[in-house]
């Protein structure tokens, strides 16, 4: 019976032992190379970053106002944020630009809507900026960047045609001598121009590709603005 006795004692104590002893669930001192290592982004030297202002702030061309606020190169692309006066409310925006740069003539771009104002009622023109994208390879030199905007172009909607163009479009045809008379009729609720009348000779489709070219919604220029964008 006493040996049992002993025997419980022996177990209490051990248990109290073993409940006194801390046990640390940090390690005292780091392991190596526990950490995450941090993502270190690559940049390759040929792809540069570079920014400089226009040599030619400013033209006014045809009677629109144009300038480059800015341009820049991020990699492989060179930007230019392009802002021209507006005539009148239809949607104009650039139709035709290029870059320049040693012999090379890059026509091909992107265009990213900036920002746009409508001419006011008070005579002040309207503004549009446009952001401009070109690609160039890495080795291209940039030490003489020329970014020209060669025309502008108008999208008018329905109502455009008779409040803004047909008094235009119908001066034009007159002074060259071409017998063609447009007029501007209610249709559905909406002031559409209309071919009236024509030559005999002419058929109604030729009748509307003189009255609808793009000469008469397009502004051309060119607009030329030179850059520095070497490294």
């Amino acid at each position: 019976m006493s040996s049992r006795i002993y025997l419980v004692l022996l177990v209490l104590a051990l248990a109290i032992l073993a409940c006194s002893t801390p046990v640390s669930l940090v390690p005292s001192e780091p392991l190596p190379n526990q950490g995450i290592p941090s993502a270190t982004p690559f940049i390759d030297d040929s792809y540069p970053t570079a920014g400089a202002e226009a040599i030619s702030p400013k033209q006014v061309v045809s009677g629109i106002d144009v300038r480059v606020e800015r341009a820049w190169q991020e990699g492989k692309q060179v930007y230019a944020d392009v802002c021209f006066t507006v005539p009148n409310t239809s949607d104009w925006t650039i139709w035709s630009a290029s870059l320049k740069y040693a012999d090379v003539i890059l026509q091909e771009y992107g265009a990213t809507l900036l920002r746009s104002q409508e001419p006011t009622g008070d005579g002040q023109p309207g503004m549009r900026c446009d952001t401009l994208e070109f690609y160039v390879p890495p080795d291209a030199n940039l030490s003489t960047v020329t970014v020209s905007i060669d025309a502008i172009a108008s999208f008018p909607r329905q109502e455009d045609y008779c409040t803004i163009y047909m008094p235009k479009i119908q001066q034009v045809l007159t002074e060259r001598g071409i017998a063609i008379s447009l007029a501007c009729n209610n249709v559905e609720g909406v002031d559409t121009m209309q071919i009236v009348s024509k030559p005999d000779t002419m058929s109604q489709e030729e009748a509307e590709q003189i009255v609808y070219n793009d000469e008469f919604f397009t502004i051309t220029g060119p607009w030329e603005f030179t850059f520095n964008l070497s490294q």
